[in-house]
């Protein structure tokens, strides 16, 4: 028996017995010839005392010990000395002296120090993820991943969902991001591709009469990482339902990340306990974002019409131009000449050429752009931002979509300077209402969404001459500045879809040829349905407080979409090739 107990379970109950331990060395020191070793496996940590007059040969071996030794230990179970118990070690009460010590696996030095305190980088840890694992922190993830799945899987199951597995090889989709292809070997010159997600596959499920589908999704996209996104492949909580209506899918998303939030992470509180509403438009006008992060105030107020005949040139400018004059106030924050200079940068990184700003004093408003602002302007700000000494108020003129951008881009960069936001808060909001259409720099119309969505007014709205103006029952849930679900309505007729596509230049054949499986299953009695997914990595993320998703999965990609470990992507000899019909060209 290579262990009676964990390294994690040892409390005073236990003294006077003994026990076999098995695990990896974490820390060694020597103490007046006595030698104190804490054994680490995934359950905790345990001192073990090695003294010669105790048992000689369990100590010599001991000292033979060096960090992550794999070793077998048995002893007696003791009370730690006065004054030397650890109350943040659940066996922190208790040590065993040792009586037999032996040696299961020797270990190298490591790369990098196995604790929380370590200073490795990304490269490093991840190329031994293997030693990365044993740290408390990155097992914690792992152990907190398997407790969300399992919630997952039970509330829904709880529910009456079916759990389906949809197939992992499939055809290539011709929206959204880049797919991943798997070359055929039985019809050369065929590719299937990896999932983007679910769609079309739930969709069917819907028209088989399956009412009420969820899964675990993995997913798959040919997408640059980035901090909140994960590089080849992601999972998602994947549902549909059918007989709903927009408010049904509400009631069940809402439902379940109020019970998951409760049941596994009741350390966090979520706003007001209520899920905020904006549509996309509000959302963008008073964030500059369709996924908000709104557990601080620090909104846009628009000042386009108060501005319009400033004499202010740069505001006068943007406004004669057909843009507008935002603006909003950071309270109770005195930012020195430098800190001002560092958010300038900020807006000038995310294309303005300046930030205009006003300091509110104890003697009065205070900045380079006053001597410009008339009476009825200076009236104009303190109506709507009611601003009072120790305020700021910065200012984004120009095109609509830049001046977004911009002071969304300000807010959030002043969010993580001042910690505006509550670490254990998570706000909610729905964003609704999404533009179906968008019109690219050449005039053509392309779908700015989801292509499957239903729109506002049903089929008739594709009637509408401005194709912009063509909203979608399509929602997203933000939490906390990143987009946690998407899902919509979707587009159950027929012809209403075929029109949808028409109107970015793809005809019914088209339709018929690259979705022909929806195409001919939706003539067959299919009825209203809808669905959402919520991002498991990211919703995980988020209630670990961490800062890059790539620390929530036990094995991740690179931020350069590498396995380092296993050296993926990786070259394949040319036999392999020549059996796939494939050959590789040089640039």
């Amino acid at each position: 028996m290579h262990r009676t107990h964990t390294c994690g379970e040892l409390t005073a109950i236990y003294i006077g017995q003994e026990v076999t331990l098995s695990g990896w060395v974490a820390n060694r020191r020597d103490h007046g010839g006595i030698i104190f070793i804490d054994l680490r496996d995934r359950y905790g940590i345990t001192q073990m005392v090695f003294d010669p007059q105790d048992n000689e040969s369990a100590w010599k071996i001991a000292d033979t010990f060096r960090s992550e030794y794999v070793v077998k230990l048995t002893g007696k179970v003791r009370h730690r000395p006065e004054g030397q118990t650890n109350k943040n070690l659940i066996t922190g009460e208790i040590e065993i002296i040792t009586l037999h010590a032996e040696i299961l696996a020797e270990s190298k030095t490591p790369p990098f120090e196995i604790s929380d305190h370590t200073t490795a980088n990304e490269e490093i840890r991840f190329k031994h993820r293997y030693l990365d694992l044993r740290r408390a922190k990155v097992l914690e993830n792992v152990k907190f991943r398997a407790i969300m799945n399992h919630f997952t899987r039970n509330w829904f199951t709880d529910k009456g969902f079916t759990e389906v597995q949809t197939p992992i090889f499939t055809v290539s989709s011709p929206e959204g991001a880049r797919d991943f292809l798997i070359p055929s070997r039985l019809h050369n010159g065929k590719f299937y591709a990896l999932p983007q997600a679910p769609q079309q596959y739930k969709q069917l499920l819907m028209v088989g009469g399956i009412d009420k589908y969820f899964q675990i999704a993995p997913c798959f996209r040919d997408e640059d990482p980035r901090a909140d996104r994960h590089s080849c492949e992601f999972y998602q909580i994947d549902c549909e339902m059918s007989f709903v209506e927009q408010e049904d899918i509400f009631e069940v998303a809402e439902s379940f990340v109020k019970d998951l939030i409760a049941g596994i992470s009741p350390e966090k509180h979520i706003r007001e306990n209520k899920v905020y509403r904006f549509t996309h438009k509000e959302a963008k006008n008073l964030y500059g974002s369709d996924k908000p992060d709104i557990r601080f105030d620090l909104h846009f107020e628009d000042f386009t019409s108060d501005f319009r005949n400033s004499g202010f040139s740069v505001f006068q400018g943007a406004v004669a131009a057909g843009g507008v004059v935002k603006a909003m106030k950071l309270e109770n924050v005195a930012m020195s000449r430098s800190e001002i200079d560092a958010i300038t940068g900020v807006a000038q990184d995310n294309g303005a050429k300046g930030l205009a700003y006003i300091i509110y004093e104890a003697e009065g408003p205070r900045s380079p752009i006053l001597k410009f602002f008339s009476e009825a302007e200076m009236k104009a700000l303190e109506e709507k931002l009611a601003p009072k000494a120790g305020d700021m108020i910065f200012f984004g003129a120009g095109e609509y979509a830049l001046v977004t951008k911009v002071l969304g881009a300000v807010r959030l960069a002043l969010r993580d300077k001042y910690n505006l936001a509550d670490q254990n808060e998570l706000a909610f909001a729905w964003i609704t209402d999404f533009p179906i259409f968008e019109r690219k720099d050449d005039g053509t119309i392309d779908f700015e969404h989801n292509p499957f969505s239903m729109p506002h007014g049903g089929a008739a709205a594709f009637d509408n001459p401005e194709p912009t103006e063509i909203y979608g029952m399509q929602y997203d849930l933000a939490c906390n500045g990143y987009e946690i679900l998407s899902g919509s309505i979707r587009n159950h007729d027929l012809k209403a879809l075929v029109k949808a596509f028409k109107m970015v230049g793809k005809g019914e054949e088209e339709v018929k040829e690259k979705f022909g499986a929806m195409y001919n299953a939706f003539q067959y009695g299919v009825p209203p349905h809808g669905g959402f997914a919520f991002g498991f990595d990211r919703l995980l993320m988020i209630l670990k407080n961490e800062d890059n998703i790539r620390e929530v999965y036990a094995f991740p990609k690179s931020g350069k979409a590498e396995d380092v470990m296993m050296n993926a992507p990786n070259y394949i000899d040319d036999a392999q090739l020549k059996e796939l019909g494939i050959e590789v060209r040089g640039e």
